[in-house]
């Protein structure tokens, strides 16, 4: 056999084993690095390389929930750093890759893919643009909460929700329930940058509520 044949196919038959070790740990380190301590200028080549990643983990495993949950929020973040309408497709994949999730295992990773669809129905443009929707961002929230009441993230972007809506007061309380959050072994360094946000997030509170 030609030695080089050899090589590619030795290559093609190794692309599977490097999507199989896309770990839910693995994505979601890679996910808080990328996206609390990396500088803002490398964070887009960063993301879009490790979307590349679990999209080959989903392709390997496409029955893993967990998996596509993180494959949805790395997606949705890369929307987030693109930002524009040309981020509209990429918020569309990511929802599709949650509501598989959702499918798959309901309440799968303490309601994860249901915090991530709340948030992004009340972040994309709504008919005709997007597909955002109030009511449904407000149900999945909710859901996300029974699942996870004490969880940082779920009551993160459910406080910023409300805070869209003008409830200043529930965006509150639920900001606060979420800077009170467990510390989650293993995932500091996204805690401590969600905690970040959330100060933000009261101050904005404060200044909308006048103090």
């Amino acid at each position: 056999m030609n030695t080089n044949l050899k090589i590619v196919l030795a290559a093609a038959a190794l692309l599977p084993c490097l999507a199989q070790a896309a770990t839910v740990d693995g994505l979601r380190g890679q996910w808080a690095h990328i996206r609390y301590e990396t500088a803002a200028p490398a964070q887009l080549p960063a993301m879009e390389k490790l979307k590349a990643t679990a999209d080959g983990a989903v392709a390997a495993e496409p029955k893993e929930a967990g998996l596509l949950i993180w494959d949805g929020i790395i997606t949705s973040t890369l929307a987030g750093l693109k930002g524009g309408l040309g981020a509209l497709s990429l918020a569309k994949e990511a929802r599709d890759r949650l509501q598989q999730a959702e499918q798959l295992q309901p309440g799968a990773l303490d309601g994860s893919a249901l915090t991530s669809l709340g948030a992004l129905y009340y972040q994309v443009p709504g008919w005709p643009i997007g597909f955002g929707n109030k009511d449904k961002a407000r149900a999945s929230l909710q859901a996300a909460l029974k699942l996870d009441p004490a969880g940082i993230d779920a009551n993160y972007f459910y406080a910023d929700f409300l805070l869209s809506q003008g409830d200043a007061a529930g965006a509150r309380t639920a900001a606060q329930r979420a800077l009170a959050a467990p510390v989650r072994p293993g995932r500091e360094v996204a805690d401590n940058g969600r905690r970040a946000e959330i100060r933000t997030l009261l101050g904005k509170i404060g200044n909308r509520a006048g103090g």
